[in-house]
């Protein structure tokens, strides 16, 4: 049976965040609970203006991934948006929704 569009992002979501480190990935898990909309969509605009000052050193560009992510979880057009660009990484880079970790490469 074909798996649903929600069903297919969840899944790809839940690779994704397996791949984070423990404490990050129990935090997303957390924000994305329904009942925490009051904390995802503060955080989410702080993520997103945070990739936004990637010039500076505590900021990065991956919080505005991040960022929209957490928002996509209210906001269903970016929802549907995220979703396809979660096909589109599994399609085209599968190994990024690997969850076993890269093994070093071991010296010669």
């Amino acid at each position: 049976m074909a798996e649903t569009e929600d069903a297919a992002r969840e899944r790809r979501l839940h690779l994704l965040i397996a791949r984070l480190p423990t404490r990050m990935g129990g935090w997303i898990e957390w924000l994305r609970a329904p009942s925490h909309v009051w904390a995802r969509v503060p955080a989410g605009l702080l993520l997103i203006a945070g990739g936004f000052l990637a010039i500076l050193p505590v900021f990065g560009l991956w919080m505005l991934p991040l960022g929209v992510v957490l928002l996509a979880e209210d906001i269903p057009w970016l929802r549907r948006l995220t979703g396809r660009l979660l096909a589109w990484i599994e399609h085209r880079h599968p190994k990024w929704l690997d969850t076993r970790r890269q093994e070093t490469m071991q010296p010669e």
